[in-house]
Formats: structure tokens, sequence, C-alpha cells
């Protein structure tokens, strides 16, 4: 495969303006077709087998007012009561609204002071225009914002507003491109990364559009994959152009220089990337279909970022010749380094004293996930918005008025084919006598009179974590046969079981596909094991980080937040998927260099440091493009992709210091030539993989070198 790469990377040097034509004539087709055949986002958060889904399933059936999406229209006067009279007529204009079902009559709160209206849909919250429609919602209510209350807006509807993007994705950019360039010394080497990374990331992003045509696409996916897009393009495009760099230093005419960069930092990009597609797949095992969609959606990204990192990256290097050098370096016969000093001194005094940077390390990694220990999960809710939105006055407005639990109100959906229509008194009273609840509405019945629901006021807010125990006290205590209870509260309780316990099949089904993949790749035992190992310390020490800003408040207002939150129920798959496979990348990368330099030489503990010393720079710069990126996103509005934003960027940042400094060397050090053993008959059996573009000599375990001193 090296040998079709290096030729690939050669032609597309020597004929670079075929290659760049072809990928415009590609980002023009796949942006023109996204618009003509793209379709729109929807999130899917069903859940088989739950509780809560099989309520909702009902209501969907048999009583379709209650299953469609809602709003919700708090009103309050600042003084005295609000006008009833307004009320009816701002109802009057609510009804007139698209899709609008009809309206629940108005209720006051304590005093009069406040009225909550709420306005139901007959279709579900993803097929309407969320900002099209609130701004529908505030022109219908325009007399009772010119009669001088204060109109605020909740439900499904308003708080699925997306903000507008760019602006994670612009300080990404822009901090990316100022890395580049105090790396390079070079506006064109600083430059083409993030061309090249730009180009695929346009094109993996229309692909999620087309996709969204044939299937549920969740309305976060693209923010995702171009969140991880971008990081890894940028990555991608960085370790090619260092090795190119290399070349060139060594006396490589450019087409030379591309090809093998192609054979063999481009081998290593597909390997990488593959490991990223293999963790994002782990998502499948959720089956949970936005958590699906989220993982194929950022695997296309990340595919087409590797493909314009084998095939556009080379033409643009060819074309740009030598100018992706500094000024100074580009004269014939100029001394280019192409390693850092520093970073061998540094990986030789760790090898020769591994014990004590071992232990040190390990603390460090193991304190900072311990917080992680009393983590708390759960879905986020209006309450966690900044105190200026309109979903998060609303939610306070109502809190205030009628009592935290009104904003998730548990909704008993009661199939009357089944269970006696005389029985529901009596489940309505034995509600009201449980524990937790606040009030119970009178039974609603369905129009064609074979379902029934009653509408449960809990005493806590959707946050509380009393609100779990309350659920299953219903469930479990109250509720007969062929009953079941639904609601924002009763899913935020299913949806964060379910994730819960399918977390752990998704670990293991990623760390050992990865492990196996990288067992091929390097012919190792303890070399894959050891990645494994040091790529969940990093992800637990994210998630102690995570529990620590978000759940202990430890900077939250920083954030933009108003308080402390429980950590998403969303991040914990989504952050191991993504940041297994993005750390994996840098271990690609060390590697596949450490590898290169044993193969040729036979020392274990040298290895070590040269292959460190050749890779630390570039890896880096990696990283802090990568953390840059991440923490942009750490701007986003969105709970979840600002979560995403603060761990991805504080385990990459650990991943390339506590990792790669510290514990990669002092634990290839002790293991010596322990790090590249693998038994006789897997050997045998194992594909052999070159990812040194053939220009390694035999292994140096054949060659039976002298022992290293490790």
């Amino acid at each position: 495969m090296s040998r079709l790469l290096y030729r690939l990377g050669k032609a597309a040097a020597l004929r670079p303006w075929r290659f760049i034509l072809v990928w415009l004539v590609l980002v023009a087709a796949m942006a023109g077709l996204s618009g003509v055949a793209g379709g729109a986002l929807h999130d899917n958060y069903t859940l088989a087998g739950t509780g809560s889904q099989r309520a909702t399933d009902l209501l969907e059936e048999r009583f379709p007012a209650l299953a469609g999406a809602d709003a919700r229209v708090v009103v309050h006067a600042k003084s005295g009561q609000v006008d009833q009279a307004k009320l009816a007529a701002a109802s009057a204009e609510l009804r007139r609204l698209p899709h609008v079902s009809g309206v629940d009559p108005a209720q006051l709160g304590k005093g009069g002071a406040t009225a909550l209206m709420t306005v139901r849909y007959s279709v579900p919250v993803t097929d309407l225009g969320p900002k099209e429609t609130l701004d529908l919602l505030r022109s219908a209510t325009r007399n009772l914002d010119a009669a001088g209350y204060q109109v605020e807006f909740g439900g499904q509807v308003p708080e699925n507003v997306t903000a507008p993007g760019g602006v994670a994705e612009a300080i990404g950019i822009v901090a990316a491109l100022i890395i580049l360039l105090l790396a390079f010394g070079s506006v064109v080497a600083a430059g083409l990364p993030l061309a090249v990374a730009l180009a695929g990331l346009g094109v993996g992003v229309s692909g999620i559009t087309l996709v969204a045509a044939f299937t549920d696409v969740a309305t976060t996916a693209p923010t995702l994959a171009t969140m991880v897009g971008l990081g890894v393009g940028i990555d991608y495009a960085l370790f090619v152009l260092t090795r190119h760099r290399e070349g060139l230093a060594e006396g490589l005419d450019v087409p030379e220089a591309v090809g093998r960069a192609i054979a063999t930092a481009g081998l290593s990009v597909i390997f990488a990337g593959f490991t990223v597609l293999l963790a994002l797949c782990g998502l499948v095992l959720s089956r949970i279909p936005v958590f699906m969609t989220m993982g194929f959606t950022t695997g296309i990204v990340v595919a087409a970022t590797v493909l314009s990192a084998v095939t556009l990256l080379p033409a643009v290097l060819g074309l740009a010749g030598r100018r992706v050098l500094r000024r100074r370096d580009r004269a014939p016969g100029a001394a280019i380094t192409v390693e850092s000093p520093r970073v061998r001194r540094w990986a030789v005094h760790v090898g020769r004293h591994p014990w004590p940077w071992l232990l040190a390390a390990a603390v460090l990694m193991l304190t900072l996930a311990a917080p992680a220990l009393g983590m708390r999960t759960w879905p986020s809710d209006a309450s966690s918005e900044p105190t200026s939105n309109t979903v998060r006055q609303a939610y306070d407005l109502v809190a205030d008025g009628f009592g935290a639990g009104a904003n998730g109100p548990l909704v008993v959906a009661v199939d009357l084919t089944r269970t006696d229509e005389a029985a529901l008194p009596g489940l309505r009273k034995r509600l009201e006598g449980t524990e937790g609840v606040a009030s119970v509405a009178p039974p609603q019945a369905s129009p064609r009179g074979d379902a029934a629901a009653i509408i449960v006021t809990p005493d806590y807010g959707p946050q509380d974590e009393r609100v779990t125990g309350l659920v299953d006290r219903i469930r479990a205590d109250v509720l007969p046969p062929d009953t079941e209870v639904t609601g924002l509260t009763a899913v935020y309780v299913d949806l964060s079981r379910v994730l819960s316990d399918r977390l752990w099949p998704v670990i293991g089904v990623v760390v050992a596909t990865s492990f196996v993949m990288l067992m091929i790749v390097f012919r190792s035992l303890l070399a894959p094991l050891k990645a494994a190992v040091m790529n969940l310390l990093s992800i637990g020490a994210a998630y102690g980080v995570l529990t620590a800003v978000f759940q202990w408040g430890w900077g939250a207002e920083l954030l933009g937040l108003p308080h402390s939150v429980p950590v998403s129920s969303f991040i914990l798959l989504l952050m191991f998927a993504v940041l297994f496979g993005v750390s994996m990348d840098y271990e690609v990368f060390l590697l596949s260099r450490v590898r290169e330099e044993w193969l040729l030489h036979g020392d274990a503990r040298g290895s070590v440091s040269t292959g460190l010393a050749a890779t630390g720079r570039v890896i880096s710069s990696a990283a802090l493009i990568m953390v840059a990126v991440f923490l942009g996103f750490a701007a986003d509005p969105g709970l979840v992709i600002k979560q995403m934003g603060v761990g991805l960027a504080v385990a990459v940042a650990l991943d390339a210091t506590v990792v790669r400094l510290v514990l990669v060397p002092a634990t290839m050090s002790l293991l010596g030539r322990a790090n590249w053993w693998l038994p006789g008959p897997l050997a045998r059996v194992l594909p052999a993989i070159d990812l040194h573009g053939g220009a390694a000599p035999a292994p140096a375990a054949e060659r039976r070198p002298e022992p290293s001193r490790a």
C-alpha cells in the first residue's frame, strides 16, 4: 500500500492542477447537491423498550394532541394581575399559527401575577422550523407585550432554537493559523493544512446534508462533526507536511519528498483516521438513533479529511515547492532542523529515571480523574441556560408562579382498551398520595375514548436528583399493568439509564477493536495495550475535570453558565468515542516513528528519544491546534457542545503533555525490547503492514542487536 501511496503522492506533486481541479469540482458538486437534494436535520430520541417510549407511542397513536410539540407562553405582570381578556385575545392569535392544534386554557399562578398558556402542535418539534416558529409566537403575543407584560417562551419549540453557528469555527481557525505560523515560520506552510482541512470539511458537511435526505440526522451532528473534522483535518495535513519538510531537509527534490511523505505519514494518516472511524462506530451499540447518526456523520467528515490529506495535500505541496520552508531555509545547502533537541534531552532524562516520572504522572492523572467517581449525568434543560435567554426566564417565572415541578410535568398514559375507565379516579387518588407529587390534573380522554392521560406535577424540577426516585415509585407502586409514564422528567430518567447501561459495551468494543488494529499495524502486544491504558487515563482525567468544572461549578460562570449543572448524559458516550479515536491519532504517529527507529537501529531506549524528538514539535503543534479548536467550541451556547469542547480540550492537552512526554518514554524505557514482542503464532498469521515506505531494513528483533541498557 505504501508503494501505491508513493506513486499517488508523486503523481499529484508532478501534476498538481489536475488533482486541485478534481477537488474544486468535488467541493462545488457536493455543495450543489446538498443544496438541491439535501434534507433537514431531525432529532430522533427514540428509546426503544423503555416505559416512557411505550407511553409516548400510545399517545401518538390515540392522543395526538398530547404527543406533538409544545410551546409555553409565560406572561408576567410586574404589578397586579394579568388581564384575562388580553390572554384570551392572545390565545385566539396563537390558535391561528401553522401546525397549532390547540391552546390549553390559561393557568394563573400565585396571586394571578403569572399566566401560563401551552400551545399544542400537531407535528413533532423536529418537523418545525424553531427559529421561524419562535418569531411567530412573538408576533401572536404582541398585544401582551404592548400592554407592558413580560412575555417569555419555553417548551420544546423555543428550547430547540439553534443559535447561529460560525463563531466557534472562526475562533479555532484563527488560533490554528497563528500556531502554524509560529511553528513553521512560513505563511504558505501555515495556510496549507488549513486549506486542505477546510476542503475535506466542506465535502464532509455537504455529505451530512445529503444523508439527512434519507434518514434522521441529529441537529447537533454537523456541529460535532465540524469540531472533530476541523481538528483532525488540520492535524492530518500537518503530519504529512512535516514529513515532507523533512524530506526537503534531506536534499530530496519536491516530487520525491511529497511521494515519500504520503507513503509514510500519509499511510499513518489513513490508519489514524481508520482508528477514529472504529471508535465512532462504537456509537452504533448505543442503539439510540441520535447517537448513531452523530457517529456516522462525524465519520463521513473524518473520512473526507483523510482523503483530502492524501490526495489534495500532495498536489498543493507540489505547487508550493520549497515555499513551505522558512525563507532562510530555501537556499540550496541550507541546514534545516527537523527535530527538537529539547524534546530529545527530556526523553533521555525520563528514560534514565522512569520510575519517579511514571509514578508522578500516574498520580496526577488519577487525581484529576477522581471527581468523576461522584459524577452525576443528566440531560440539560432550560435551567442550564444563561439568565438572559427567554427559555431560562420562562423557566424561572413558571417555577416562581407554579412550583419547580411545573417545568417538568409527568404524563401518565392509560390504555383504556386494557384498563377499566372506572379505575381512573382511584389511580388519580393514589398519584395524589404519592410522596413528591405536588398536584394531579383530572384525567383527559382521547377523542375516541380508548386512552386517557393524567398530568402529574412533581414537587421537584427536572434536574432535581429526587425526580428519579419519584418516577420509580410511581412505576413500581402506583401504576396498574399496561399503564406507563412519560413526559420530560420520565424521558430523562430512562435516557440516563439507557446511556449508563450501554456505556460499558461501547468502551469494551472500541478498546478491543483499536487494540487489534494497533497490534496488526505495529506487530506488538504491549505497545497497543499500553496505548489503550493511557488513553483510558486521559479520558478518565477529562471526565474528572468536567465534573469539577460543571457539576462542582469550578469555572461554570466563566463558560457562560448561571450555576453548576450536571454533566450531560450525552457526554460520556460521545466523548469516549471521539476522544479515544483522536488520542489514538497521536499514538499512531508517535509509535510509527519510534518503530521506524527501532527497525533501523535496534536500540529500544534510543528509538524512543529519537522518535519523540522527531515528532515532539509537530505533535505539540497539532495538540495546540486541536485544543484551540475545541476550546472555541466551549463558547457554543449549547451545553452538550460546550461540555464536549472543554472535555476534549482537557484530554488532548493531557495526552500531548503528560502522556506523550512522560508516560510514553517512561513505560517504553522500562519495557525495552518487550515493547515490540509478538508471539510467534500471531506473527505468522497477522498481515505485515509497512508504515515506513519500504525504507526500513529487516526487523531489529531478527538482527539481534546488542541488548539495550533498558
